[in-house]
């Protein structure tokens, strides 16, 4: 039955059910007393979906607390083990793998160094495959048991009805790469566990904006600071969030040569790779043979050493015009979205730090109009360096709760409307 919004009978449950679901996961354990008034649903509603839910093993009794002169109210809460999700970051120097329960507790993990053939898509593709396969044999759960694989990718994610995902990552070299289907055909996934793939920087939004420095925001861009830049702007209009390619706002004309091919990018001064690559131009000495994460960290020791001894005034240097060039692109995205919070996240920006961050505050608000900036905080993101891997896990998560907590099922094969099947068999041969 149809009603006059469009909406059936069926859409009202699994609505109602994902309200429900969605107010025990965020802010339970929860009595039904208490569901009431926090999802606008009747006690009636509130009892039918609360039944089912319970039945369906995804809610349970988590205690229980006095009520004002009744018996007392038992408390309800998501079961953390009525399913589990995978989240994947391929970041710059390995690809990560997690496996979690509802409650995002990890199980296990696989960690998966990106050396030589960085990037190469058959390396990438053998990883996850492989990463996939370790977390669940370590857990011991079959893949049937998934709610979904989230996979947090550099670059722009487009979506096509016949290859699913594809990735055109222009500064890794990828060219409207099929992840989705290259890893449905190498992996051995049921059809009814699905694949979610999305840009990183908007999978550490999206973990942020649930979990983190992000809550209670209506607006929000999440930065994603490593090898290189990412963001994710989060409005009312962009819904849950969308990735934009903050990396390559030109902050200097004619400036220097991106991976991405442009002159200036924001990426080109003040990614990892960039900053490193800018301290040994001046003379810095990163240690030998170092990857980014030891070259970083060995440039921070050299600006401010832990023993209090001299500074390197190029260090200092190097990471001062740093803080300028992301201040300056930050005002960029203050300009255009005015947005409520920005937060800076991935390993580099939290490695760099709050010292850091105060000089990128600084610029960011010298060079942003005055209304937007004075509105605006900066803070770093509160959920460490796998804040990717998680927010990939929101993902399947969030596809779950709105679909009122039922799992995914088989596509059905094509079938004809029966007016179509009709005309079709009356036509001329």
């Amino acid at each position: 039955m149809t009603g006059r919004s469009g909406r059936t009978v069926r859409d009202l449950r699994r609505g109602n059910r994902a309200e429900v679901l969605r107010r025990l996961y965020f802010d339970g354990p929860l009595s039904r007393f208490e569901l009431g008034p926090a999802t606008g649903l009747s006690s009636g509603s509130i009892s039918n979906v609360v039944a089912e839910l319970v039945a369906d093993g995804l809610v349970e009794e988590a205690g229980s607390v006095d009520s004002d002169g009744g018996r007392p109210r038992t408390l309800l809460r998501v079961a953390p083990a009525s399913g589990h999700m995978i989240g994947v970051d391929v970041g710059e120097t390995r690809v990560r793998v997690e496996l979690f329960d509802l409650a995002l507790t990890e199980l296990a993990r696989s960690d998966r160094p990106l050396e030589h053939q960085r990037y190469d898509v058959e390396t990438v593709v053998g990883h996850l495959r492989d990463g996939i396969a370790e977390v669940l044999a370590t857990a011991g759960l079959a893949p049937e048991g998934l709610l979904g694989i989230g996979i947090g990718v550099p670059g722009i994610v487009a979506r096509t009805p016949d290859r699913g995902a594809v990735v055109h990552g222009q500064t890794i070299g990828w060219d409207a790469v099929p992840l989705e289907s290259l890893l449905r055909d190498t992996c051995d996934l049921p059809d009814t566990v699905p694949c979610f793939i999305d840009n990183g920087a908007r999978t550490l939004g999206q973990a942020e904006m649930w979990f983190g420095a992000g809550r209670g925001a209506h607006s929000a861009v999440v930065v994603l600071l490593g090898s290189g830049v990412g963001a994710c702007l989060v409005t009312e209009e962009a819904g849950s969030g969308r990735a934009v390619e903050g990396g390559h706002l030109t902050v200097r004309v004619r400036g220097r040569r991106c991976r991405c091919g442009a002159l200036g990018c924001l990426e080109a001064y003040a990614g990892a790779e960039a900053l490193i690559e800018r301290w040994r131009e001046q003379g810095g000495r990163p240690p030998e043979h170092a990857d980014e994460e030891r070259a970083l960290t060995a440039l921070l020791a050299a600006a401010h050493p832990p023993d209090s001894g001299t500074a390197d005034p190029v260090a200092l240097a190097v990471l001062e015009e740093t803080a300028e060039y992301l201040g300056a692109g930050l005002s960029d995205l203050i300009n255009l979205f005015q947005p409520e919070r920005i937060l800076i996240g991935g390993w580099a920006g939290l490695q760099l730090g709050s010292r850091f961050l105060s000089s990128v505050r600084r610029h960011a608000r010298a060079y942003a109009l005055r209304y937007p900036a004075e509105r605006v905080s900066i803070e770093l993101g509160r959920l460490g360096p796998d804040a990717v891997t998680v927010g990939a896990a929101v993902l399947p998560l969030a596809d779950f709760f709105a679909r009122g907590g039922r799992r995914a099922e088989s596509a059905p094969e094509d079938r004809l409307p029966a007016w179509q099947t009709a005309l079709e068999e009356r036509a001329p041969r």
